[in-house]
């Protein structure tokens, strides 16, 4: 049983609870670790929602305001990988001729700035909205998680 006991997790949100992931649904640390995300997007977890909602034991309502928030930014991450791909392919186009194309540089470079500015400010604006949605003790445990690198945004 890989050392957790029943109903591990709060709330039933642990490998044997039911909770809003459904019987079993097995938590973030089900099989003795974190769930890492590969690629560091997102929240640093490649399941942020059911992370969160086990480790600031999110009630019900918490858990289906933050899956709202958490697609809203998943969105917003993908639209600026596609923007980065696009201005790598002017950064690209830019050193492909007999010339340095300055302007098409320039032009990839100031939309790479737009696009990590719009990043930025969905950041801002989930950060806000998760805020509100948690009491004070929840507020304290994100803190913490996003302070000693375990949740990464």
């Amino acid at each position: 049983m890989h050392g957790h006991g029943h109903g591990c997790g709060p709330r039933g949100f642990g490998r044997h609870g039911g909770g809003p992931f459904g019987p079993g649904g097995g938590g973030p640390f089900a099989h003795g670790g974190p769930d890492w995300d590969a690629e560091g997007g997102g929240f640093g977890v490649r399941r942020p929602l059911r992370f969160l909602a086990w480790k600031l034991e999110l009630e019900e309502e918490q858990v289906a305001k933050l899956a709202t928030i958490l697609d809203d930014l998943k969105t917003e991450r993908a639209q600026a990988s596609v923007d980065n791909r696009r201005s790598v392919a002017s950064f690209a186009d830019a050193v492909a001729g007999d010339t340095f194309d300055a302007a098409k540089a320039k032009e990839a470079g100031d939309a790479r700035v737009k696009s990590a500015e719009q990043l930025r400010e969905a950041v801002v604006k989930a950060l806000g909205e998760i805020h509100a949605i948690l009491d004070g003790e929840q507020r304290k445990k994100l803190s913490y998680l996003l302070r000693t690198g375990t949740l990464s945004i």
